[in-house]
């Protein structure tokens, strides 16, 4: 019996609202994901002025003059300041899942691999006695006891966002495990080590950035909602969940204000969560 890869946009095209969408547009979609990891590296060179310090009338709307976006209620200009929170958000929300990958999937695949007690009573259990807490309450907890502000925001995430990649990794590692060329592997006296680098870590590597691409989204959403709350960045700094919090009395009078950072948002996580599955489509499966 052969194996052979078949690209994903050949066996199942990428799907938006229920619309299937081709090959250009998946590649167009990722090209869209780099733009944006793009625009939130430089966002401190594109930013026309300096996010913190007024610069201009207050509550000016969106497409004034010298303010694309308009100002806030301090004069600050608001594109500026939504560029700065992308940066913030965008960025420490791929830091936190390359981290919870990272940690996960390696406690996964040894799990896995090793299997015996090393596997139900020390990995997997420490990995059940996290999702056993309720992750965003924790977060909160770590945070509130660390402190507000951004490192801790990221710490207090981190450190409860691993076990779902342990989880998913580990069960495919077994999965692989049972497959017939691992058995081949085995029988040729294989070491373990090259059963795992050889056979088992190649099969794992796509269901994991397909996991991690399809979670950078909810990220986004909690840091949002961790600022929103205080949790995260401090004024002055800008960041879009805090920025909408501490202008939400203004939602009726200067719309703007507290809906600009609201809607980039949801659209970051729009764009987080097309693209995980443009990236799903794209990456060969075994057959």
């Amino acid at each position: 019996m052969t194996t052979t890869l078949v690209p994903r946009w050949r066996s199942k095209p990428v799907t938006v609202g229920g619309a299937h969408l081709g090959r250009p547009a998946a590649f167009a979609i990722l090209g869209l994901l780099v733009a944006l990891t793009l625009v939130a590296v430089f966002a401190r060179t594109l930013a026309p002025y300096d996010p913190i310090q007024p610069v201009g009338a207050l509550d000016l709307p969106p497409l004034s003059p010298g303010h694309l976006l308009g100002t806030d209620g301090i004069g600050r200009d608001l594109l500026s300041r939504t560029l700065i929170g992308v940066q913030v958000s965008w960025l420490s929300a791929l830091v936190i899942v390359a981290s919870g990958l990272l940690i996960g999937g390696t406690i996964g695949l040894i799990a896995g691999a090793t299997g015996g007690w090393v596997d139900s009573l020390f990995l997997m259990r420490i990995t059940d006695l996290f999702l056993a807490l309720p992750g965003a309450l924790v977060a909160i907890a770590i945070v509130a006891a660390l402190g507000s502000g951004l490192m801790n925001t990221l710490i207090g995430v981190a450190l409860v966002w691993w076990p779902y990649y342990a989880r998913i990794v580990r069960g495919e590692v077994k999965a692989l495990a049972a497959r017939p060329h691992v058995e081949a592997a085995k029988l040729a006296k294989a070491g373990r080590v090259r059963i795992l680098t050889r056979h088992l870590l190649p099969g794992v590597v796509p269901t994991a950035i397909v996991t991690a691409s399809l979670d950078v989204g909810n990220v986004v959403l909690l840091l949002a909602a961790l600022s929103f709350l205080g949790l995260g960045q401090q004024a002055p700094a800008p960041e879009l969940g805090a920025d909408t919090a501490r202008t939400l009395s203004q939602l009726l009078s200067h719309w703007w204000v507290p809906g600009i950072p609201g809607l980039a948002v949801l659209l970051l996580t729009l764009i987080a969560n097309v693209g995980g599955d443009a990236i799903r489509n794209l990456l060969p499966v075994r057959r």
